[in-house]
């Protein structure tokens, strides 16, 4: 079996590749246009990601992981956490924004519902419910058989963890004080700690668990006939424990050093505060002065 055959879809779809080739155009032409988006370190961030998110949803790996509880968390790390996180760590808003004509980002600008709209999807805390309440939801045992049974539903719990992945890593990973940042810096990093938490827990009762939970792929046939029911299982929860926290944790010492910076350089909130006042002060000792 030769090396390309992986890169040939299992389940070919035209959204994933109009998505994915959309995406890489916009950010060729707009990184020729934004200096900062061409540096090096965020290509190589943001091709990363983007060829590990095309890679789980539109090549072989759909197979295995309609036929592998622990292949389809490979793949959902890598849809939920590492392709985004990628993405987002290479902050391609500029890249993407100067991509597009100036009349069309006028007319985005002024769009009301567009900003509504907006408003909704990038609101914090459902951005946050969302990034644990989507894997805890796929994962429950009823929802995963019929998941795993109605393309669908496959490819819509796909979408959903791409598309929320995003949001959430581009919400932790913001390197802009609040405002324009949605979130304060050090809420970022408390953030990260707490939903390291119920992945632990989730990961830990999978891996522990003496019953099957997901007969779904004992019923359609694995495609590893070496590997038992309780391996599978076994191995799936420990992807959802180790490597998932592992992410919150990076998440968080990236979140601590945007922290750092911005009080660094006395962008925090409290200290722009300070400083106005002190100008202030000094504005009002000033004009004593010249009164005197």
């Amino acid at each position: 079996m030769s090396i390309l055959h992986w890169f040939i879809p299992w389940e070919p779809s035209v959204t994933v590749g109009v998505c994915c080739a959309a995406a890489a155009i916009l950010y060729v032409r707009g990184a020729r246009r934004s200096p900062i988006s061409a540096a090096w370190p965020r290509q190589v961030a943001f091709w990363s990601g983007l060829a590990i998110t095309y890679f789980c949803l539109h090549t072989q790996l759909d197979y295995y992981a309609e036929h592998e509880f622990f292949i389809n968390r490979v793949q959902q790390f890598g849809l939920q956490h590492l392709g985004p996180f990628l993405i987002a760590l290479s902050y391609p808003g500029a890249a993407l924004r100067r991509a597009l004509p100036l009349s069309w980002r006028t007319r985005l600008a002024r769009n009301a519902a567009l900003r509504r709209i907006c408003d909704v999807a990038l609101h914090p805390w459902l951005t946050i419910a969302l990034f644990v309440g989507l894997m805890a939801f796929w994962l429950w045992p009823s929802v995963n058989f019929a998941a795993m049974l109605d393309w669908r539903l496959y490819r819509v719990m796909n979408w959903s963890m791409v598309l929320n992945g995003l949001l959430y890593w581009r919400l932790i990973l913001d390197p802009r004080p609040k405002p324009p940042a949605r979130l304060g810096p050090g809420l970022r990093v408390l953030i990260e700690m707490a939903v390291m938490v119920p992945q632990i827990l989730i990961g830990a009762y999978i891996t522990f668990s003496h019953r099957d939970l997901y007969p779904v792929y004992e019923l359609c046939g694995r495609a590893f006939a070496g590997i038992s029911q309780s391996a599978d299982q076994y191995m799936g929860g420990l992807i959802i424990w180790i490597p998932s926290a592992t992410m919150s944790a990076f998440g968080a010492l990236l979140a601590f050093r945007n922290w750092l910076r911005l009080s660094a350089r006395g962008r925090l909130p409290i200290q722009r505060k300070w400083k106005d006042q002190r100008k202030l002060q000094q504005r009002e000792l000033q004009r004593r002065g010249a009164l005197v």
